[in-house]
């Protein structure tokens, strides 16, 4: 028998964390992995839209966004500073950053600032960007009363260049002109 999606227990503007917990719905600690569930989201409609290896590169970013909002949405005790365990040999960064490096080499060098746009699966990795900024914002402003693992915040920098990448790639491949930012 299936359960119900809806509990009730979040109905006077609390949830429970991992540990059981509770805590205001609009606490920096939920608003922090809940904007990185709002960036997976527009990662999927990114996916959904483009060729297989970027989609593959997407889901694994994903995956990964669970792990790191699993990781914030567990109040660590108190005066423990604790590790994301997915992030802590540097491995998913590393890869973040090959994957830049190999969607950079592929455009032209960029000779002013962009604006976003394009190919409609372009501008879709422009706000998926500017969501992981936002994202980054937030974990940041927990990270300032509360312990968070620097390398969530170096995972999360370097995925918005990431998406800034994949966007001129895609414009690129699609045979779309950088849109150049004019004074």
């Amino acid at each position: 028998m299936k359960s119900p999606l809806y509990t009730r227990t979040g109905d006077q503007g609390e949830t429970s964390l991992v540990g059981g917990q509770r805590v205001a719905k609009d606490s920096i600690r939920l608003e922090s992995y809940g904007t990185l569930d709002e960036l997976s989201s527009h990662l999927g409609k990114v996916a959904s839209l483009c060729d297989d290896e970027i989609r593959g590169q997407i889901h694994e970013i994903q995956n990964e966004l669970f792990n790191i909002g699993s990781y914030l949405a567990t109040l660590p005790a108190p005066g423990e500073q604790t590790a994301c365990p997915s992030l802590e040999d540097g491995a998913r960064l590393q890869q973040l950053e090959l994957w830049i490096d190999a969607l950079d080499e592929q455009t032209p060098p960029m000779k002013c600032f962009i604006l976003p746009g394009g190919d409609p699966t372009a501008a879709e990795a422009h706000i998926a960007r500017t969501v992981c900024r936002r994202a980054e914002r937030n974990i940041i402003a927990l990270s300032r009363s509360e312990y968070v693992d620097p390398a969530v915040i170096r995972y999360i920098n370097r995925l918005s260049d990431y998406l800034f990448a994949a966007a001129r790639y895609i414009n690129f491949i699609k045979g779309i002109a950088d849109i150049a930012w004019r004074k």
